[in-house]
Order: structure tokens, then sequence, then C-alpha cells
């Protein structure tokens, strides 16, 4: 790997880094990465031959990571390869280019211009202050205006999912983005949707916490163990009193597992029971139905036994 720049003296030289890397790059890149991009970028400018194997002991890191750091800034579009190794690309031209293209919006004072109210602006200023402490990159304004568009969010729903993402410290554009879609998709657009949104997410979390305490499961609920609790709570409209009868005929069985559960409360909504009572009134009739086969059971084998033991007795003569 070959990386090229002009030389200069090594003690009075500096290397300079964009502002936007910071605002652009940085929060989304792991530590390792960094590293090897800062590195790269000094050794840039002293037209250094280079190896992964270099680096590796250079930086203190393992072969894997160095390989994954040059594939994550290659698709990042700041390494480039080359026939005789790589070069690094400008950020700030980079940055440019997405800002202004023709494809992409307009420039960050166009963007708050096209919003469709003052209140709009507002809140996307607002996100500045709050979260980028001034400095948000330019790109930012172009995304928020287009998930206002996108989404139909309205101004408070947008604070808030900054918010949500600066809470869980993961406040970079693929996670951002990704929390806006499952927001859509749940059909959120106003503050009062996204309450409602989150009270119903508090709802399943302490039931899904409540059905792994009672089976003593001592562990978070699986991804499909959970869309069998949603299944029965919002597809059935079973409460916890109906899905706790069907954890103690499991536990009972020493049959504690889902599918088991699941199979008892499908075939009481395919019944169509709606109540704990009407479960109970049918669990007790199966008992009682049991009951009275085992007592045909055990007479007719007294009958059958009795039977033959007097059938027996004629050979005794």
């Amino acid at each position: 790997m070959k990386l090229s720049h002009n030389e200069k003296s090594l003690i009075f030289s500096s290397t300079d880094i964009p502002d936007v890397f910071f605002t652009e790059y940085l929060p989304e890149a792991s530590g390792d990465f960094i590293k090897v991009y800062f590195y790269m970028l000094f050794l840039s400018k002293y037209n250094k031959e280079i190896k992964i194997n270099d680096l590796s002991k250079t930086l203190s890191l393992d072969f894997p990571t160095v390989q994954d750091a040059i594939k994550y800034w290659e698709e990042k579009g700041i390494l480039v390869k080359k026939t005789d190794g790589y070069i690094l690309s400008d950020i700030q031209e980079i940055e440019f280019a997405k800002l202004y293209s023709p494809k992409v919006t307009s420039s960050p004072e166009d963007a708050i211009k096209s919003s469709q109210s003052q209140y709009r602006a507002k809140a996307i200023e607002n996100i500045n202050s709050q979260f980028f402490q001034g400095v948000m990159s330019p790109s930012w304004y172009n995304d928020i205006d287009l998930w206002f568009n996108k989404y139909g969010f309205d101004e408070q729903v947008m604070l808030a999912l900054f918010s949500y993402a600066y809470d869980k410290r993961a406040l970079h554009r693929n996670y951002v983005q990704a929390t806006a879609d499952a927001w859509s998709k749940n059909k959120i657009t106003t503050f009062n949707d996204l309450e409602n949104y989150f009270e119903k997410q508090e709802k399943r979390t302490s039931l899904n916490k409540e059905i792994s305490k009672k089976l003593n499961l001592y562990r978070n609920l699986t991804t499909y163990e959970e869309e069998n609790v949603v299944k029965w709570t919002e597809n059935y409209g079973y409460n916890m009193e109906i899905i706790e009868i069907a954890l103690k005929k499991a536990a009972s069985n020493n049959n504690v597992r889902f599918e088991y559960i699941d199979t008892l409360l499908t075939d009481w909504h395919k019944k169509d029971f709606h109540t704990a009572s009407e479960v109970n009134t049918y669990l007790e009739s199966i008992k009682d139905k049991n009951k009275k086969t085992k007592q045909i059971e055990k007479v007719a084998f007294e009958y059958t036994q009795s039977t033959f033991d007097n059938l027996e007795a004629l050979y005794d003569n």
C-alpha cells in the first residue's frame, strides 16, 4: 500500500484534520478504525509504502482489525484503492459534493428555508444546540429536512428522535434513521402518537419481565418469545390473568416451553374464550371428563379381572 503526500520536516510539521471529520465520521467509526485512519493520514505526507502487517504491529492491532478498518474507510470513500496501493481522498471535497449535489438537497440555510414552517426551522436549530453543541454538520440539516418530509413527523417528534438517540449514546445517522423507520412503521407522526407508543412498549417490557420471572428463566425473552407475547396480547386480546393460567399449566406438566404455552393459548383463542373464567370452566370440564373416564376404565378393569379370576377357579376342581 502506498500513500503519498508532500514531505515536510517531522519535528516541525503537523497533520491537519478537517473539522468535518469530527462531525461526520468520528461519531460512527470505532476507536480502532479512527486510529488506523489517523496513522495513515500521517504517513501519507512522507510517501511511505506500508503493509497491513506493518500497521498491525505499529498500532498494536490484530491483522483482521486493520483489514476491517481499511475496508470501512474504503466504503466511506476516504480510501481509494489503486493498482499500486491506496490514496486518501479529501474529506472536505467528499462532503462538499454530497452537500451541493443536485440529487441530494440544498445547503443548510436552504434546508431551513424550505421547511414548512418556522417551527420546523426552530426544531432544527434546537437539535443543533442541544445535541451537537452548536456545531452540527451541514449534512444533518439536509437529513432532518428530508426526514420531516419522508415521515411526516411533527417538530416535537423530531426533537424526541434525537433525544432518544442521544440518551442511547448512538447519535449517528444510521441509528437515527433506523429509529425513525421503526417509529414510522408504528404510525407515529405526532407527539401524542409517540407517547402512546412508549406507553405500549413499557407495558410490553413489563409483561415480558413478569412472564420470564414466573417461568424462572432468569434471562430476557428472546425475540421469538417476545413475538409470541405480542400475539397473545394484541392478536388474541389476552391479559396476564389468562396467560398465567397457561404458564401454570405448563409448569405443572413440566413442559415450560413457549411452544407448549403458545399451543394452549392458541387453542383457547380458537375456542373463542375471552376471559379467565371461561378458560377455567373449560379446564374443569376436561378434568371432570378425564376423571369420569378413569372411573369407567377402573370399573371395566375390575369387572374383567373378576371374570378372569372366576374362570380360573374352574380349573381348581
